[in-house]
């Protein structure tokens, strides 16, 4: 294992030849060699697709059996997985303990520079402890140089209580090696302020999270075709996203789709389903619990056991 007081030699940290006069560049060129150099997160993504996939898959098999997922992370990395945790309820109706964010030093190093605190390895396993994760978890440890105490507690910990255990990092295996269940390498290579890792490093730690809890999602049944039939109509806006999506797979008017809208008690999968089979809420409501909350599933059984 990497000395972790010798880091100079990593991806995170070295100099990137590309912007060696930045302090020298007009705005329009830094804009430039921002877009340039942010491409090559979209490339690493790309690059750990195969990871990726194999993320989704397990976690979605743990969370179907009532499991919870988890990222852990200090810094930029622990706020962007906080910030993939907290968008889940809205976008997909689900519990706040089903996906949760943690972060070195809580709620407060969500605003304020807290990076002292992901030194100690003891905050990272008594985070897990406090959760209470079992095996049915998956805990995502996020840390872009590969580095971060925090994180290894955190992770051993997960591991000893036999959670699913993902690590991300932006570093390659070889200049810092861990032991989880699935390793995923986003190599973006140095940033344009060496060092900097809430830059290119962050941004494919976003897309990857993104992917990941979508993903998820999906395998969940909280979409159907590429629509968020599971929205939480909490304001007008969700509400209008809501009427449209029933317009556009109905054919029903913005009054009539409002009407089955109020009718599912503001559920979109569960008006659809309604509209679709003709099936009162409740039997629709016991429909879809026969299928895990599916919808597709719900609507293809239905017609094959009312085929004329």
């Amino acid at each position: 294992m990497t000395n972790l007081q010798e880091r100079g030699h990593l991806l995170t940290e070295l100099v990137n030849p590309n912007s060696l006069n930045l302090d020298q560049l007009s705005s329009l060129e830094l804009v430039e060699l921002f877009n340039s150099e942010d491409q090559k997160a979209v490339e690493a993504v790309a690059a750990a697709k195969i990871q990726l996939a194999q993320a989704i898959d397990s976690t979605a098999e743990r969370l179907r059996h009532g499991g919870r997922l988890f990222y852990i992370g200090a810094g930029t990395s622990g706020r962007l997985g906080v910030l993939d945790a907290a968008e889940c309820p809205p976008t997909f109706c689900t519990p706040p303990e089903l996906v949760q964010g943690i972060i070195a030093g809580g709620a407060g190093a969500l605003v304020r520079s807290s990076e002292d605190l992901e030194d100690s390895i003891e905050d990272g396993e008594a985070a897990i402890a406090g959760r209470q994760i079992t095996q049915l978890d998956v805990v995502v440890g996020i840390t872009a140089g590969g580095t971060t105490p925090y994180v290894h507690g955190a992770l051993h910990a997960a591991r000893v209580r036999g959670a699913k255990t993902i690590f991300i990092a932006c570093v390659p295996a070889e200049q810092f090696s861990f032991d989880a269940d699935i390793d995923i390498r986003l190599l973006t290579g140095p940033e344009i302020i060496a060092g900097s890792t809430r830059l290119k490093a962050g941004t494919a730690t976003k897309l990857a999270l993104n992917i990941l809890s979508t993903g998820v999602m999906v395998k969940l049944g909280k979409v159907y075709g590429n629509r968020m039939v599971d929205v939480a109509v909490t304001n007008q806006k969700l509400r209008d996203r809501a009427l449209r999506i029933l317009q556009d797979l109905t054919g029903l008017s913005r009054e009539a789709a409002g009407f089955l809208l109020e009718r599912s008690g503001k559920w979109v999968k569960l008006a659809l389903l309604m509209h679709w089979t003709g099936l009162e809420k409740d039997d629709s409501d016991r429909l879809l619990s026969e299928h895990q909350s599916n919808l597709r599933a719900a609507v293809i059984s239905y017609q094959n056991h009312n085929k004329p």
